[in-house]
């Protein structure tokens, strides 16, 4: 909690997290939602009102940044310009008093785990916003700690070079064989890297799982529409199902019944929101099972798909996806111009399976 009467600030609120023993684990959410707060805390830059750090069985949360023995790598990667790269990498172990000697090697090891063997002479300037991650991340393992924090390293290398960076740092810490939190709101980031994702919102934990978990079941409608893309529609259940099972919801502004997968448990008439991802849709005839009728209203090329955005006839809107390749092959969508009139259910060719959630259950 930052700050004091009217403007006091709750950053994170009743946060609990397990990592496992070589685990890496990612923190994804939107700016201000605590994920950087939840960081400084394990790194010891902050002191939580309430609750403990433990790292294997250690109680930690007294303990100074320095005497935690974690590696940190920041956001700006923090690199003295005036120091070669051995010296930069070196630094950790200077400040706690390993041997000149013992810290070269340490040194060799770190760089040849990052593949920057032999860069010991450089400096900063000379290397590239790649190369630059990976000694920032080198002096971070060099120490040898007993936790790895990431603070959004990727964020200031440009697509193509974030990519394969994301790649080699990936694989240096697999030779490393360390535990790892690392916050970043990129989605594709956190998936591509973690071994599990946790999610917040607002403070709060919204679900910790792995990406397919969160992606295809996700706990929330704030999870469902900040992970990937989902189309929100609102209705009511037409029977009481418990969590997991599948309900038929009645939409609102229309008379079809659309299947969905609950949540949380619902009761009939309950009020829900349905969150449905473009590829779970499909281009239907307006009289078909599960149908809404509406008509395009934007139409975008991606490469090897096609999103198409339709305005329903009952209230809101839906993307459905289509792969290139039935466009050019002449199926479904091949024909969707903006305005036609079109109707969309959901895709006999599976996708993850729409989820009912109960109207008004997200802060």
């Amino acid at each position: 909690t930052f700050g004091s009467g009217p403007h006091r600030v709750t950053a994170l609120d009743r946060v609990s997290l397990t990592v496992g023993d070589n685990e890496f684990l990612t923190l994804l959410g939107p700016s201000g939602c605590g994920k950087t707060t939840l960081l400084r805390i394990l790194a010891g830059f902050e002191t939580p009102d309430a609750g403990r750090v433990v790292v294997a069985g250690d109680d930690v949360t007294g303990l100074p940044p320095a005497k935690r023995r974690f590696g940190m790598v920041f956001q700006h990667y923090a690199l003295f310009p005036h120091l070669t790269v051995g010296a930069n990498v070196a630094f950790g172990l200077e400040a706690r008093g390993v041997d000149r000697r013992a810290a070269a090697a340490r040194v060799a090891e770190a760089l040849a785990l990052v593949d920057l063997a032999g860069f010991e002479a450089r400096r900063p300037a000379e290397l590239s916003g790649g190369q630059q991650q990976r000694v920032a991340l080198a002096r971070a393992l060099a120490i040898e700690p007993r936790l790895l924090l990431l603070d959004e390293p990727l964020s200031n290398l440009d697509p193509a070079l974030r990519e394969r960076t994301r790649r080699e740092l990936r694989r240096a810490i697999e030779r490393a064989g360390i535990t790892t939190v690392l916050v970043t709101h990129e989605q594709e980031e956190a998936f591509d890297l973690g071994d599990r994702v946790a999610v917040l919102n607002g403070g709060r934990l919204e679900q910790v799982g792995r990406p397919e978990e969160l992606y295809e079941r996700p706990a929330s409608r704030f999870v469902a529409t900040f992970v990937g893309r989902a189309a929100v529609l609102a209705g009511r259940a037409a029977e009481a199902v418990a969590a997991g099972g599948e309900v038929e919801v009645e939409l609102a502004g229309s008379a079809v019944r659309w299947p969905a997968v609950a949540a949380a448990p619902v009761a009939e008439g309950q009020a829900v929101e349905v969150a449905v991802r473009p590829e779970a849709l499909a281009f239907a005839g307006e009289g078909g099972h599960a149908a809404l009728p509406g008509r395009v209203a934007e139409r975008r090329y991606a490469g090897p798909t096609t999103y198409y955005r339709i305005e329903l006839d009952g209230g809101g809107s839906v993307e459905v996806l289509v792969a290139e390749r039935e466009l050019t092959q002449g199926g479904g969508g091949a024909a969707a111009r903006i305005d036609e009139r079109v109707a969309v259910a959901p895709s006999p060719g599976g996708g993850p399976a729409p989820r009912a959630f109960p109207a008004g259950g997200d802060r």
